[in-house]
C-alpha cells in the first residue's frame, strides 16, 4: 500500500505502517478484530469524519520499511508470535494481577471502581491464558506441519478453518474486555490522588492493550488468512 485513502482497510493501514496503529486507536478505530473494514466504513460506524481521520493519519505517516512479520511464511510468523507477544503476556499478566490487587487494597475505599477493574482484568487473564495455551499446544504446531507439507495434512479437527474460527471468536471476547477496561479506567488515566503503583498499573494495562491489539491484528489479518490460503492451495 503506497497511498492512504478512505477505502484502505484498517488492517492494511497497520500492516503497511505499524506506527499508525496508535493514531487509529486514538480515534477509537478497531484495526485488529475490525481490520477488514475500510477507513470510511469504520468512521461512519462511529460517526467520525473520515476525511479528518485520513488527514491525521497522513500527517503522522512516514516512509516505513514493511515490518518483517508482514512477509513471513506462516511457520516463521507463529514462531514470531510466540517469541514476542506470547512471551510478553505470560510474564506480564501475573505482574499486573499482583499490582491490581495491591492498588485495590490500598485505594479501594476511596475508589470503589478498582474492584470492577480488578474483576474485569481477572476475567481477561482467565480468558487469555487458556487461549495462548491452545495456540501453542494445538493450532501453532498444526500450522508448522502445514507449512512443511507438500499436500494438505489430515488433522483431527478437519480443516484449520475450524480452530481458527474458535480463535477469532475468542479474540472478539478479548477485544470487548479490553474496551471495558479502557472505560473503567477512564482511558487509563489514574486519579489525582493515585500513588506511583496506581500509575504503574494503568500504564501497564495500557501497554497490554496496545500489544494485544497488534498481536490480534497479526493473527486475524495476516496469519489466519495466509493459513487458509495455504491449506486450500495444498488441497487443490
Amino acid at each position: 500500500m503506497t497511498t492512504l485513502t478512505t477505502q484502505s482497510t484498517l488492517a492494511d493501514i497497520v500492516t503497511a505502517r505499524p506506527s499508525l496503529a496508535r493514531v487509529l486507536e486514538a480515534h477509537g478505530l478497531d484495526y485488529c478484530c475490525g481490520g477488514a473494514t475500510t477507513l470510511q466504513d469504520a468512521c461512519d460506524n462511529l460517526q467520525l469524519d473520515a476525511t479528518a481521520v485520513l488527514t491525521d493519519l497522513t500527517a503522522n505517516s512516514s516512509d516505513e520499511t514493511p515490518p518483517e512479520w508482514a512477509t513471513m511464511n506462516v511457520a516463521a510468523l507463529v514462531d514470531h508470535l510466540e517469541a514476542t507477544h506470547h512471551r510478553y503476556l505470560w510474564a506480564e499478566m501475573p505482574r499486573l494481577s499482583a499490582l491490581a490487587d495491591k492498588v485495590r487494597t490500598v485505594h479501594g475505599d476511596r475508589h470503589p471502581e478498582l474492584a470492577d477493574i480488578a474483576a474485569c482484568y481477572g476475567t481477561l487473564r482467565a480468558d487469555m491464558e487458556p487461549h495462548l495455551a491452545k495456540e501453542e499446544r494445538v493450532l501453532f504446531p498444526m500450522i508448522r506441519e502445514l507449512s512443511a507439507a507438500n499436500t494438505a495434512p489430515s488433522f483431527h479437527c478437519g480443516s484449520l478453518n475450524n480452530p481458527i474460527s474458535v480463535m477469532l471468536t475468542e479474540h472478539d471476547t478479548v477485544g470487548e474486555l479490553l474496551a471495558r477496561l479502557r472505560e473503567l479506567t477512564n482511558g487509563y488515566q489514574p486519579p489525582a490522588d493515585g500513588c506511583a503503583s496506581y500509575a504503574t498499573l494503568f500504564t501497564g494495562l495500557a501497554e497490554l492493550e496496545a500489544d494485544t491489539h497488534l498481536h490480534v491484528h497479526k493473527e486475524n489479518n495476516v496469519l489466519f488468512p495466509a493459513v487458509v490460503a495455504l491449506e486450500q492451495q495444498l488441497a487443490s
